[in-house]
């Protein structure tokens, strides 16, 4: 298939790319290459996408409604993935999510529906779940109490796709990741972040006072279930996509450290505004629906992400 898929310079973008076009699809990638974080760890993505065969890439903003609409002409699929993430830069910078996440999700579903594309698949988010309490977290369960600004933009761009679904019968596809972790990731995340204090010798600020509990999933796992969806592309739907087990974050940084080789010093901090003491996902519904079965829990991660970092940093 030929498949633009948006946020091609990010974290999940990026694997997704390399994934698509090893089996054989043409992949328009589509980013601003936003300085959100270090703009040269996404450039060195690119540069490993660039040159490969069915691959290109377009610099361009979903704000920019002419280019994306000229990127988006004669695809497939949509698989859009470009947004502003994390619920701690959203605190500090809230124009820039609603803009982003609300006005740039709007203008790719709207051009999907003038251009009659077959199929949209979108990132939204475990944020959604807000302050529930019920864990395992399914699909079904309540999002109304959204307690983070990042969570809302995605919720609202769940409710904007249902409509778009009703209205005008677009094939779409919600994917809520749960704490996607891997090679090449995100810097403002805590693998990322705790590998760099223990090997350089800093503290790591452990938040939640080190109480939290997550659905780490790695991003090969993530991927597998971006590309079922791109396939099977549903009419309607929503999938979690997690690792269905949830795991102690003290028992997360204990991995880090034994991968690393040394003890990291250690500030326990108050829970951040926005945050959540526990993220899990019931995962049901993906198993059975695309074929979703993770394969790459923590023991083998961590030690997959700590490799390409040293290598990555020269540490």
């Amino acid at each position: 298939m030929k498949i633009l898929l948006t946020g091609a310079a990010g974290f999940i973008g990026f694997h997704t790319a390399q994934a698509l076009l090893a089996r054989g699809d043409e992949v328009i990638g589509f980013d601003n290459v936003s300085p959100y974080y270090d703009p040269k760890l996404k450039e060195d993505r690119l540069k490993l996408l660039e040159g490969k065969k069915g691959f290109t890439f377009i610099k361009g903003d979903i704000l920019d409604r002419p280019a994306l609409a000229k990127a988006m002409k004669g695809v497939d699929r949509v698989c859009h993935l470009a947004a502003l993430a994390g619920v701690r830069y959203a605190l500090e910078h809230p124009e820039e999510y609603v803009s982003t996440n609300i006005q740039g999700f709007f203008n790719v579903i709207d051009e999907v529906k003038v251009q009659g594309i077959p199929g949209l698949i979108y990132a939204s988010s475990s944020s959604v779940y807000g302050s529930n309490e019920k864990f395992p977290a399914e699909e079904a369960d309540k999002t109304e109490n959204q307690v983070s600004l990042y969570g809302m933009t995605k919720k609202d761009n769940e409710l904007m796709a249902y409509t778009y679904h009703h209205l005008h019968k677009i094939n779409l596809t919600g994917l809520r990741f749960f704490t996607v972790y891997g090679p090449y990731g995100r810097p403002d995340m805590a693998l990322f972040l705790f590998t760099d204090a223990i090997l350089r010798g800093n503290p790591m600020h452990i938040y939640g006072e080190g109480k939290m509990q997550r659905d780490f999933t790695y991003v090969d796992d993530i991927v597998a279930g971006i590309v079922a969806s791109i396939d099977k592309n549903y009419p309607y739907e929503i999938f979690n996509l997690g690792c269905g087990r949830k795991e102690e974050l003290m028992d997360f940084i204990t991995m880090i450290e034994k991968t690393c080789g040394k003890e990291g010093k250690k500030e326990f901090m108050d829970m951040q505004p926005g945050d959540v003491r526990v993220t899990s996902a019931d995962i049901s519904k993906a198993q059975k629906m695309l074929g979703f079965e993770p394969k790459t829990f923590i023991d083998k991660g961590i030690p997959q992400f700590v490799e390409w970092f040293r290598s990555y940093y020269k540490l």
